[in-house]
C-alpha cells in the first residue's frame, strides 16, 4: 500500500530521518525483511514508457534473484532473513487492485497504439504484461519455483546464508508482503524470549511501511529503500542494484520527531503523556489522508497542507477528549467523533473560497443563489425562519409588558436579522455545495439523512478495518469499502454509538482473485476455461469488464492518482 505524497512530505519536514547507505558504515541489524513485489516490479519492467523493451522470464529470474543477493549482503542480517511475496489480498484491497490493473492495461494499448501511429516497427515478441504480478498466474508460480531452488542453493553455497533462519513466504500463502511481515514480527514479540532490543530492517518502496513499522512499537527498527528524487523529470528506473543508491530510514528517529512534533501537549492535556499512544493516534491521522482501502476525503490532499491541518486540530481537541484515539488498533468512537467535529471546520473553511467567488457572481448577475435548488432550499428556510421571529416576537411583547426595558430585545432582534442573513446563504450554499457532490459523484436522486447517516458509517467502519489490519491482521477477507467517493468530513457525525462488526469471511481463491482484479486485456493471465468470462457477451458477469472506462482525478493533480470508474465486483 502507497500514501501518495507521504514520503516526500516527511522526507522534506524531518530532513535527518534517512541516510545514505555507505559500505562499512551500515547499523547492525538481527533480522531483514523483504516486500518482494516492489523487487518483481523493478526487475521485469523497469521502463513502462518505452513499447519497444522485451525481456525473457530467465532474465527477470536472473535480477530478481541477484538483488536479493546484494541486499543480504549490504544488511548482513544475523539472525532472520524473511522474504514475503503478496498473496491473494483482502476484498477491500482488491478495488484498488483491480484499478490499477485496468488503468495499467489501457496506458500499454494507447502507447502501443501511438507508436504504431507514428510508424514505429515494434518487436514481434510479446510485451511484459505487469499484471501477470498477481497470485495464481503461470508467471508467479515460475517465479516461486525458481526462488525456492535459489534459496537452497544460497543455503547449500553460502556460508554468510547458512547462520541465519530464513523464511519464504510465496503468493500462494494469502496475505499482503508486508502484512505478512508483520504478523511474523507480531508472533515473534508475543513469545516469551522475546529480545525487546532485536534490530529490525525492512525493505520495500511502499511509504506506509513507515506506519506498519511504527505499529510494532519497537524501539530498534528502520526502512531501506531505493533513493526518491523529487521534482524532476521522470527517468528510468535502474535495476542492477549496484549503480542504485539506498537509503536507511530510521523509525528510532521518527519516533523522537513524531515526539517533538506534539510536546505540546505535555502542558496541556491533564492524564498522562505516552509518546506510544501518541504515535498510535499519529497513525490514525495518516490514514485519513490516504490509504489503500477508501477513497480520499474531498478536498483534504497532502499537498495542500492537510497534514498539519490534522495534526493542528489534534493538538487542540486532545485536552478536552480525556484520553488517546486510537487505543492499540481499536477506534475510541466518542473521542474520534469529537475530533472529527472539529477538523470539519475545514470543509466550511475550505466552500468559503467558493463562496466568495459566488458572491462576486452574485455582483455582477444579481442572483444569490447558486443554482435554483439551493434558491428552493433557501426560500424554504427563510419562511421557516420567518415563523419562528413572529413566535419569538409575540413572546418578546408579552414580556414587555411586564418590563418596559424587554421592548428593545425585539430591535435587536431584528437587526441580527439582518445581520445573519449571508450566514443563511451561506448555510444554504454549503449544503446545495455538498449536496451536488454526492449527486454528481454518486449518482444518488436524493441526498437524505439515512444516505449522509450510511455515508458516515461507511467510512467509520473503514477506518477500523484499516486500524485492526495494520495492529492485528485481517479483521475481514470479505469486508471493502462500497463507495468510489468519501463523504464529507462535515457529515461524519453521530458515530459514537455505532456497533462495528465484521465477518471474518476467507480469502479468494487464486483465479477468482484473478477474474476479480484483471481487466479483459490481461485474459491470457487466465488458464483458457476461464478466458471467455471477460468477453463473451453471454458472460454473466461481462459488466464487470467494461472495455471503456472513465477516470476522475477528483481534486488530484496526476493521472495515476484519478479514480477509475469501473464497476466493483459481486463476490456472491
Amino acid at each position: 500500500m502507497g500514501v501518495p505524497k507521504f514520503y516526500r512530505w516527511i522526507s522534506e519536514r524531518y530532513p535527518c530521518l534517512s541516510e545514505v547507505v555507505k559500505e562499512h558504515q551500515i547499523p547492525e541489524f538481527d533480522n531483514l525483511y523483504l516486500d518482494m513485489n516492489g523487487i518483481i516490479h523493478q526487475c521485469s519492467h523497469p521502463n513502462d514508457d518505452d513499447v519497444h523493451f522485451r525481456i525473457s522470464d530467465d532474465k527477470i529470474f536472473t535480477d530478481i534473484f541477484h538483488y536479493l543477493e546484494v541486499l543480504f549482503r549490504i544488511i548482513k542480517p544475523r539472525k532472520v532473513f524473511f522474504m514475503a511475496v503478496d498473496g491473494v489480498a483482502p476484498r477491500a484491497k482488491m478495488n484498488q487492485q483491480r484499478g490499477r490493473r485496468f488503468r495499467s492495461a489501457k496506458e500499454a494499448e494507447d502507447k502501443i497504439k501511438k507508436a504504431i501511429e507514428k510508424g514505429e516497427t515494434l518487436p514481434t515478441e510479446a510485451r511484459f504484461d505487469s499484471n501477470c504480478i498477481t497470485p495464481g498466474t503461470e508467471f508467479m508460480a515460475r517465479l516461486h519455483e525458481h526462488l525456492k531452488y535459489f534459496v537452497n542453493m544460497k543455503i547449500s553455497t553460502d556460508k554468510s546464508w547458512q547462520g541465519v533462519t530464513i523464511y519464504f513466504s510465496g503468493h500462494e500463502t494469502p496475505g499482503e508482503g508486508e502484512h505478512k511481515i508483520m504478523e511474523f514480527i507480531r508472533s515473534e514479540k508475543a513469545k516469551p524470549d522475546h529480545d525487546p532490543n532485536t534490530r529490525h530492517c525492512l525493505y520495500g518502496l511502499d511509504a506506509d511501511l513507515i506506519m506498519l513499522g511504527l505499529t510494532s512499537h519497537e524501539a530498534h527498527f528502520s526502512l531501506l529503500r531505493e533513493e526518491v528524487r523529487f521534482g524532476g523529470k521522470k527517468t528510468q528506473r535502474v535495476c542492477a542494484p549496484e549503480e542504485t543508491t539506498f537509503h536507511l530510514l530510521h523509525l528510532s528517529l521518527m519516533r523522537e520527531y513524531i515526539d517533538y512534533e506534539f510536546s505540546v501537549l505535555k502542558e496541556k492535556i491533564t492524564f498522562k503523556y505516552d509518546i506510544e499512544r501518541i504515535i498510535d493516534d499519529w497513525i490514525l491521522m495518516g490514514f485519513l489522508v490516504g490509504n489503500d482501502f477508501i477513497p480520499h476525503l474531498p478536498h483534504l490532499h497532502i499537498n495542500h497542507d492537510a497534514l498539519p491541518l490534522l495534526y493542528g486540530t489534534y493538538i487542540t481537541i486532545l485536552p478536552e477528549l480525556g484520553g488517546y484515539i486510537n487505543e492499540s488498533g481499536h477506534l475510541n468512537l466518542p473521542r474520534f467523533e469529537k475530533y472529527l467535529v472539529k477538523l470539519s471546520d475545514f470543509d466550511r473553511e475550505h466552500f468559503s473560497e467558493v463562496f466568495v467567488d459566488l458572491k462576486w457572481f452574485e455582483s455582477k448577475v444579481g442572483n444569490k443563489y447558486l443554482n435554483e435548488a439551493a434558491g428552493v432550499a433557501a426560500e424554504e428556510a427563510r419562511n421557516y425562519k420567518e415563523k419562528k421571529k413572529l413566535k419569538g416576537q409575540e413572546n418578546s411583547l408579552c414580556w414587555a409588558a411586564l418590563d418596559k426595558n424587554e421592548g428593545e430585545m425585539v430591535t435587536s432582534k431584528d437587526n441580527l436579522e439582518d445581520e445573519t442573513e449571508d450566514d443563511d446563504l451561506f448555510e444554504t450554499e454549503f449544503r446545495q455545495y455538498k449536496r451536488t457532490y454526492y449527486m454528481t459523484k454518486m449518482g444518488v436522486d436524493v441526498v437524505s439523512d439515512d444516505f449522509l447517516a450510511d455515508q458516515a458509517a461507511c467510512y467509520v467502519q473503514a477506518i477500523q478495518w484499516i486500524l485492526h489490519y495494520y495492529y492485528h491482521g485481517v479483521q475481514s477477507w470479505s469486508w471493502y469499502y462500497p463507495y468510489h467517493y468519501a463523504p464529507f468530513l462535515s457529515d461524519i457525525r453521530n458515530i459514537s454509538t455505532l456497533r462495528i462488526h465484521f465477518e471474518l469471511g476467507k480469502p479468494f481463491k487464486p483465479f477468482e482473485q484473478l477474474l476479480a482484479v484483471l481487466p479483459a486485456a490481461s485474459k491470457n493471465l487466465l488458464p483458457t476455461c476461464y478466458q471467455h468470462l471477460m468477453t463473451s457477451e453471454d458472460s454473466p458477469i461481462i459488466e464487470y469488464y467494461p472495455p471503456d472506462f472513465k477516470t476522475d482525478l477528483n481534486g488530484k493533480q496526476q493521472e495515476w492518482e484519478a479514480v477509475v470508474l469501473i464497476p466493483f465486483i459481486d463476490e456472491v
